[in-house]
Order: C-alpha cells, then sequence, then structure tokens
C-alpha cells in the first residue's frame, strides 16, 4: 500500500436504482474524484484516529472517524486481494460515513453551484464544484 487519499462518490442517483446493484451509477466520468494529493502511510501513524468529514457549501453533513468503519484497511486489501489482481497505481475506495444525501430526512441532492469538500484527517480536504451536466 501506497498511501492514502481523499474520494469523494458522486453518485448519479438515477443510474444507481436501474437495478439492485450500484455499478451503473457510480460508474460515470468525472464522478469520482480523488485527491488533492497522496499522503504515505508513515505520514499518517493512527489511520483509525483520522475523521471522514463531508461539507455541502461549508455545512458538515458526514463526520465519523475511520476507526468506526466495518473493516479495516488492512481487511478490505486483504479481501480485494482474494478475488482480483492489484498492481500498482490501483485505488480501492472503501465507502461512506452515515448521513449520505439520499437516505436522509428530507433527501439532500446536490446541484450545480453547490461546493463539496470531503475532508480526511491529516490527510487533506478535496474540493468540488458540482456543475450542470452538459
Amino acid at each position: 500500500m501506497a498511501g492514502y487519499s481523499a474520494y469523494n462518490d458522486g453518485s448519479v442517483r438515477d443510474w444507481q436504482r436501474h437495478n439492485i446493484q450500484f455499478t451503473p451509477g457510480k460508474t460515470w466520468p468525472a464522478t469520482g474524484p480523488f485527491g488533492p494529493a497522496m499522503v504515505t502511510r508513515d505520514e499518517v501513524p493512527d489511520l483509525g484516529s483520522q475523521r471522514v468529514q463531508t461539507r455541502v457549501n461549508g455545512e458538515v453533513v458526514q463526520d465519523q472517524p475511520i476507526s468506526d468503519q466495518i473493516w479495516d484497511i488492512h481487511a478490505v486489501i486483504a479481501y480485494c486481494s482474494t478475488f482480483t489482481t492489484l498492481n500498482p497505481g490501483d485505488v480501492i475506495a472503501t465507502g461512506t460515513p452515515g448521513g449520505v444525501g439520499d437516505k436522509r430526512k428530507p433527501p439532500l441532492y446536490l446541484k450545480a453551484g453547490d461546493v463539496v469538500e470531503v475532508s480526511v484527517g491529516v490527510i487533506g480536504t478535496l474540493s468540488n464544484p458540482v456543475i450542470n451536466e452538459d
């Protein structure tokens, strides 16, 4: 494992609902940014203590420590290795904390002009503007 970065899962909900699999809604161009940089493992001595926080237009909508993940990073890598060959440059996205917009009451859907920020402790903050589809 080379290191860690932030990832923003920009699901296309109408396509995600076409069947019971999420894949159609999670494979559109420009909907899975990550970065803005990668930090090495030695730069994050206690990954579990880092918090994943998502903000929409500055308002916190998700906030949870990595230690709350169902499986730790090493277990995720080990599991993925059972069904695929992992190569240098591969990225594994692990999921999201509670508070997903589609599950909120009322739901919170992004619109053009919104700004989504995903912060992962000392790893950094990824900021993405939401634009209309062309």
